[in-house]
């Protein structure tokens, strides 16, 4: 169950748990994938900010950049590591796309950004991509004995599909181990058509990922959605009548991932409904991720605080299910 904490500006935040970390976590992680964090640049006054509108929840991983130096800093400058919850990630694969899921990489990986990130303990701890020629019951192993160390809390996978993460966690149940309680697919209204970045990325949006969905459902665990705005495609910015123009705001990535017809037509309804309601395009995209039944969290990233504010009024704005389905394109245009 959701609780609710007011922020100075009277928007509330809402917070559920996750098994094996301490505390409630807000709904929406502030992603570090993206400057100034990733490269090295200042952020800590955004930080400041994220964590003033109730943002307890931080996105960052080994391969990106600076990111974990940045918010290790941060961190300790502030003194705030006891009201935040940290999710990193390891063992994703070099840059030849060699895959790096063994023991001695993902400890390897660990002592770097507990390094950087200035803490022994990491509160959620994923591995950035799988390796389907290692046993799921390995990875088990190697996460159970470092959560027994007091290193990680939860655990789980990044870019792994459910039947991985399953098979992970019959082999938890069989042993006695803790299994993974939580994964970080590429989730949100647009679909990730193409992988963008290679390596087996893993995205549950879309009908041909029903079955995924409907898993996340029975499971209830949670969902940490990566990309959860379309990379930039539900930003406001990229308008549905100028497809040919995506590109100014898009990176060569999300232009892969989500520039297609399909896309562009669910970006053109989200523009309609924000219309009617007065409200903007980042707000619908992410009212409807919420409406959605699964567990769901969303890693926004943004420069701006007043940004993050209206990602907070989405969590509380109300769709009917008439519009959730039309916005997916499960209805036709005739409203």
């Amino acid at each position: 169950m959701d609780t609710h904490e007011t922020d100075k500006s009277g928007r509330n935040m809402k917070y559920a748990r996750i098994p094996y970390v301490k505390r409630d976590i807000s709904r929406i992680f502030y992603g570090t994938a993206t400057p100034p964090f990733s490269t090295s640049g200042e952020g800590n006054e955004l930080l400041d900010a994220m964590l003033e509108l109730g943002v307890n929840a931080f996105d960052t991983a080994r391969v990106y950049g600076n990111a974990e130096n940045a918010l290790g800093k941060w961190m300790e400058e502030r003194g705030v590591r006891d009201r935040v919850t940290i999710l990193s990630k390891c063992g994703h694969p070099d840059t030849d796309w060699t895959k790096r899921i063994s023991e001695k990489e993902i400890r390897a990986d660990f002592a770097q950004s507990s390094a950087c990130l200035r803490t022994g303990y990491i509160d959620i701890y994923l591995a950035h991509r799988d390796d389907a020629a290692v046993p799921a019951g390995d990875v088990v192993e190697i996460f159970n004995a470092m959560h027994a160390e007091g290193k990680i809390g939860a655990f789980g996978g990044s870019n792994w599909t459910h039947e991985r993460i399953e098979e992970a966690n019959e082999y938890a149940y069989k042993h006695d181990m803790i299994p993974f309680t939580v994964s970080s697919p590429n989730f949100g209204l647009a679909e990730q058509v193409r992988d963008m970045w290679g390596g087996g990325g893993i995205g549950i949006s879309g009908p041909s990922h029903q079955a995924a969905r409907s898993w996340y459902e029975k499971q209830n665990m949670p969902v940490i959605a990566y990309s959860s705005l379309g990379r930039g495609l539900f930003s406001g910015r990229v308008k549905s009548g100028k497809p040919e123009a995506a590109s100014e705001v898009m990176d060569e990535f999300a232009m892969k991932g989500y520039a297609c017809p399909d896309n562009f037509e669910r970006l053109r309804r989200c523009e309609e409904v924000a219309g009617k309601l007065g409200l903007g395009v980042p707000q619908i995209a992410m009212a409807w991720l919420f409406r959605q039944k699964l567990n769901a969290f969303a890693v926004v990233s943004t420069g701006k605080p007043e940004r993050m504010l209206e990602n907070i009024e989405a969590l509380h704005l109300e769709l009917d299910e008439k519009t959730l389905r039309y916005l997916d394109l499960q209805e036709g245009s005739d409203r």
